[in-house]
């Protein structure tokens, strides 16, 4: 086995505080809406984007969109990434940090968005603004709550900042990882709801899940993990 000594990695703000907060909100607010509380809100949201759609602003929408696809964008490139430092490390830790991910959003995520069965905007059906509706017609996307585009571009562009820094063995500045974490995961948000992907308590949901995961991620010593050996691609890789 073998173990590298590593500082423990440090999640801001400190403490498990946070990651408490934003579970305990993410439940008050499926509790609310499972009520029927705040649906106004989503709906008078929906209906403001839905009248402001100039058509370019739309199509720039559709594009920056792009930012929260996990299956077509967000995972080739954070396993494209991962291969990179994995070879140029001689490391299988950055698979791991890959593996890692996608394991945690596909076991959260997934089940939950269809556990709470929800419509979206769009749907025609009168009960779309519900949760657990499971009498939604076959066909019927009930995969809205929470907001996967959100949670998973906070998960992703934490590991891409990662395997970035790894790559030019130099950690990131303050303000470029700020940048990584914050401004994709906000444009999502924007753009899920303006294209009325997503109700906005959908979005919301998804920022608080997505915070939570990827301070998860973030507190993991990658490169103390114990493991067995492989040839020496055991050896820390940096992250």
């Amino acid at each position: 086995m073998t173990t590298a000594v590593q500082t423990p990695p440090t999640v801001r703000p400190r403490g498990w505080w946070f990651d408490l907060l934003m579970v305990m909100l993410f439940v008050l607010l499926t509790v609310a809406l499972a009520n029927g509380h705040l649906l106004k809100l989503d709906q008078d949201v929906a209906d403001w984007v839905d009248q402001h759609q100039p058509a370019a602003l739309h199509w720039i929408a559709r594009v920056l969109n792009y930012l929260g696809q996990g299956g077509q964008v967000l995972t080739p490139v954070a396993l494209v990434l991962a291969v990179l430092v994995a070879r140029r490390r001689r490391s299988v830790r950055p698979l791991l940090v890959f593996v890692s991910a996608f394991v945690l959003t596909y076991i959260t995520i997934g089940p939950l968005k269809l556990w709470f069965s929800r419509a979206a905007p769009h749907s025609l059906q009168p009960t779309k603004l519900e949760l657990f509706n499971h009498l939604l017609p076959a066909g019927e996307y009930k995969v809205g709550y929470p907001s996967g585009h959100v949670a998973n571009a906070l998960v992703w562009y934490g590991v891409i900042a990662l395997m970035i820094a790894a790559l030019v063995r130099s950690p990131l500045s303050p303000r470029v990882r700020a940048a990584m974490r914050i401004v994709p995961p906000v444009v999502v948000f924007c753009t899920t709801t303006y294209l009325a992907y997503h109700w906005i308590t959908d979005s919301v949901a998804g920022l608080l899940l997505g915070l939570v995961l990827t301070r998860l991620m973030a507190r993991v010593p990658w490169d103390a993990i114990p493991l067995p050996r492989l040839g020496g691609w055991e050896r820390p890789a940096g992250l």
